[in-house]
């Protein structure tokens, strides 16, 4: 089986450059975001009870507390120090929050019997779970999901040509320098950006499936109206409801 490595954030030095690496390697995120909190027909006053699966520096749960008022939230991932880095980026807002230290794969340890939920989601978490581990975690999602609640996951995805995704790639690398316009050595030229790229993915452990895979895994899981809301290159927003 696979490999994977979601602890691999577990690293000081990592947490704090996280943001502000996302921004150069992801700058769709605000935008998968919009997307994603566009999507639920929820009205903004709505108490919504909410899951993120791997919080990581608590962006999209942010986002979330302030697009709907009065939700509350249970944030999940593997590493304490983003789970605090989550924590400072709320500030008051933390009090919304229910941090939980854990791994999202066995999800029924670290939730409370009879804890359901309006909205599932995760952001750049679940692409370094292999196929069945990603199976098996929609399916724990679909169990704690109230019905008519939402799965949502903005994400990575690969191409179903490998013609296209070298391509895809190509611009992503180009992309990445041009952002980075020299202030970042790991980003100096395209061949420094490849190897930094191959590397991170090689320890990260990274899996991302093709968006025709993913919507299918949902649909297998029971989602209903699973579909594909947004897509840009190699980032992806999907999801379905119970």
């Amino acid at each position: 089986m696979e490999q994977t490595h979601l602890g691999a954030y577990d690293l000081p030095e990592r947490v704090a450059s996280y943001d502000a690496d996302m921004a150069i390697m992801h700058p769709n995120r605000a935008k998968m975001v919009e997307v994603a909190l566009e999507v639920l027909p929820f009205a903004p006053e709505t108490p919504l009870r909410a899951l993120d699966l791997g919080v990581g520096t608590g962006y999209f749960t942010h986002c979330l507390l302030q697009h709907f008022g009065a939700s509350q939230v249970v944030a999940v991932d593997v590493a304490r120090a983003m789970l605090e880095m989550a924590q400072a980026r709320l500030g008051l807002l933390a009090g919304r929050v229910d941090f939980r230290l854990g791994d999202f794969r066995q999800l029924a340890s670290l939730l409370a019997a009879g804890e359901e939920f309006d909205v599932v989601f995760s952001s750049y978490a679940l692409h370094h779970l292999n196929r069945d581990e990603k199976s098996a975690v929609v399916a724990q999602c679909l169990r704690v999901l109230r019905p008519g609640g939402w799965f949502l996951n903005a994400d990575l995805i690969v191409a179903e040509s490998a013609m296209m995704e070298q391509r895809i790639q190509k611009l992503r690398v180009q992309g990445i320098v041009a952002r980075a316009a020299g202030s970042d050595d790991r980003f100096r030229d395209a061949t420094a950006t490849r190897q930094f790229l191959d590397g991170l993915e090689a320890r990260d452990g990274d899996q991302p499936r093709t968006i025709r895979d993913e919507l299918a895994l949902l649909e297998a899981a029971g989602l209903r109206d699973v579909s594909l809301l947004w897509l840009e290159y190699r980032e992806a927003v999907w999801g379905g409801r119970k």
